[in-house]
């Protein structure tokens, strides 16, 4: 890419788009094209074609999906596959009608099966069953996968898929309907913080911004007990998901971006592709290669908000994949490693949220 490339972040405000752009705009690269959700909705064919034509992107990073933790996973199965599917069907389409330079596709590690050896290796991919509680969106991240692959085999584009760990930083999704586990996990536990003090006015600041099921502060404090209550938060107390023995890894979203980039600006196909008759498994992990229990992560990201009140596991609901670890040798040998370790990153996440709610 050079400096007045064209390029194209599909999703520029959540949590990954927004670190890729700022991770180009770091680099230099002054030409970013970006569109809200209202001012272009990528599941409209005909409005992706039109924005296409009219703006004629370089290069494309596709970090636009429909996302979820556990709950809205479960809940949302159809969204989940549907939507995702339309989005990467109508910008890796127009991307080979124009003639895209290159295009960097991200999926997750959920693709890989829910009993992949650890750590998982690129080749575990379609080598037994999915984790069936996030199914719908693994195989939609798959279908984008291999939509890359294939055009890159019968055309000679240069579409690159790349498959981050569980990602948290700034602009996170902290919806404790739809969130992941992380962002979930510090704001019930800051909420629950707010209420073992009796620190009402935090409370209603945090609910103003993002209500819980157009419940906001102006609730009467009864009513917003109660929904609290629902989503496991007490004064003094927090309730999760699961065992709290699952492994997770984490990576922090800055970081993420700094390595699509990375790749984007180093890795062609030809350089991830074998010779041999059938090629497959061309994507790349970007992880830490490190991981930590759920109970772990809640009682770290307890002692970053100051809580000392009680975090129990309601062992009936699901724990996922119990481990998702991946290998990130792939990654390492193309010459890029993380930086920001966990308990960094969770601090500087919190002073993000507490700065966006007092703001």
């Amino acid at each position: 890419m050079d400096k007045d490339s064209r390029i194209f972040v599909a999703g520029h405000r959540g949590l990954v788009g927004s670190a890729i752009w700022k991770a180009l705009e770091s680099r230099g690269y002054m030409r970013l094209i970006g569109r809200t959700h209202r001012e272009l909705d990528l599941e409209d064919p005909a409005a992706v074609r039109e924005f296409f034509d009219r703006e004629k992107p370089e290069y494309v990073f596709l970090a636009a999906a429909f996302v979820g933790g556990i709950v809205a996973n479960s809940r949302y199965r159809a969204d989940f596959i549907f939507r995702n599917l339309q989005i990467q069907q109508n910008v890796i389409g127009e991307s080979f009608r124009h003639g895209v330079s290159k295009l960097l596709f991200l999926g997750s590690t959920c693709i890989y099966p829910r009993e992949a050896p650890q750590p998982m290796k690129e080749d575990a991919l379609l080598t037994s069953p999915l984790e069936y509680t996030n199914e719908p969106y693994a195989i939609a991240k798959i279908a984008g996968l291999k939509m890359c692959e294939s055009f890159n085999l019968q055309y000679g584009t240069n579409y690159i898929a790349v498959m981050p760990t569980n990602l948290y930083g700034p602009n996170d999704n902290f919806d404790l309907e739809k969130s992941h586990v992380l962002p979930a996990m510090v704001r019930k536990i800051h909420l629950a913080k707010c209420l073992e003090e009796g620190n009402w006015d935090a409370v209603r600041r945090d609910l103003d911004m993002l209500p819980v099921e157009q419940v906001d502060g102006a609730a009467s404090e009864e009513a917003i007990l109660a929904v609290l209550e629902k989503y496991g938060v007490t004064p003094g107390a927090v309730e999760l998901w699961g065992t709290g023995t699952p492994l997770r890894e984490f990576l922090w979203s800055e970081d993420m971006a700094d390595a699509c980039v990375f790749v984007m600006e180093n890795v062609d196909f030809p350089h991830l592709r074998d010779e041999g008759p059938e090629v497959r498994n061309c994507h790349i992990n970007i992880g830490t290669g490190k991981e930590i229990s759920i109970r772990g992560l809640a009682e770290l990201i307890a002692g970053t908000v100051g809580y000392r009140g009680k975090i129990t596991f309601n062992t009936s609901k699901p724990d996922g994949t119990m481990r998702k670890l991946t290998d990130v040798s792939k990654l390492h040998s193309l010459g890029w490693k993380h930086r920001v370790e966990l308990e960094q990153g969770i601090a500087s996440m919190y002073r993000w949220y507490l700065d966006r709610r007092s703001s």
